[in-house]
């Protein structure tokens, strides 16, 4: 590569006949903050993750072992407000399509498994970033904070945070915007649910993956449905809901396929999405 090219802000890379993506953050020279079109390059990625019939689970990580992603590029947030204030009353035309992957299940539709790979610094939308996946793998010397408000910036995304860590840790956290939490801490309160050695990140996280393409994508898609969705719902339509996920079970392949596979004592071989 010359001096003149630029490097992508996120990277893909595909596994086990594309059924495995890896999604990596790519200004590791800013901490990997959010900023030059990431967010924008994340929906892109996440939207062909949820379309491709092939993709059966993603890991979200980061370039280098300092930072995650350390959250919003402060620069462009600056610049971008500076311009906005110069332009009095003009505002752009509103963007079609989704501009964000938070919340990435609901708001993506996002039903496939999703892991982060947290290979330093997860900072404010970089903490933001990690809790949307389903679970988080974290390197032993990696910390966790939410400064936002150090810093006056917004609240939409934290509603979540109290399901994940309870109300104390999520206040504590949140309200105390120099709080700054380590691997262990996190994983103690139940964000994490692995610590380990940053060399050994990518390889666990890979590990979890391949688990994954032993389990049936549709029971899959419906248990993280019902898990994420039921949170909020009253147990008796939570039930009705978890009963017409189950009948799109009925007459599949796989529905046949897992119970053969047990039988005979084998990897289940599923094929439908």
């Amino acid at each position: 590569m010359t001096s003149t090219e630029v490097q992508p802000v996120v990277l893909l890379e595909k596994h086990a006949d594309d059924r495995i993506w890896v999604v990596t953050l790519n200004r590791p020279e800013r901490l990997n903050t959010i900023g030059n079109g990431m967010m924008e390059r994340l929906v892109e990625i996440f939207l062909d993750y949820r379309d491709d019939p092939t993709a059966r689970v993603a890991i979200l990580t980061a370039a280098g072992d300092r930072s995650f992603c350390a959250g919003f590029d402060l620069r462009d947030v600056a610049e971008r407000r500076a311009n906005a204030a110069a332009a009095g009353t003009a505002r752009p035309a509103p963007p079609r399509g989704p501009t964000t992957i938070v919340p990435l299940a609901e708001g993506l539709d996002v039903w496939k498994p999703t892991i982060a790979a947290i290979n330093g610094y997860a900072i404010a939308g970089g903490f933001m970033l990690a809790m949307q996946c389903d679970i988080r793998i974290i390197a032993e010397h990696a910390k966790v904070g939410v400064s936002e408000v150090r810093w006056n910036l917004g609240s939409a995304w934290m509603m979540p945070i109290t399901r994940q860590i309870g109300l104390g840790n999520a206040l504590e956290l949140c309200l105390w915007g120099d709080t700054q939490m380590t691997a262990q801490r996190a994983f103690e309160i139940g964000w994490a649910q692995r610590v380990v050695p940053k060399e050994d990140l990518m390889t666990v996280a890979m590990q979890y993956a391949d688990r994954m393409l032993d389990m049936a994508p549709r029971a899959v898609r419906n248990v993280k449905q019902m898990i994420y969705r039921g949170a909020y719902m009253d147990p008796l339509e939570g039930q009705r809901f978890g009963s017409a996920l189950t009948q799109n079970l009925i007459g599949m392949q796989d529905s046949a396929e897992g119970p053969r596979a047990f039988l005979e004592k084998r990897r289940p071989n599923y094929i439908d999405g």
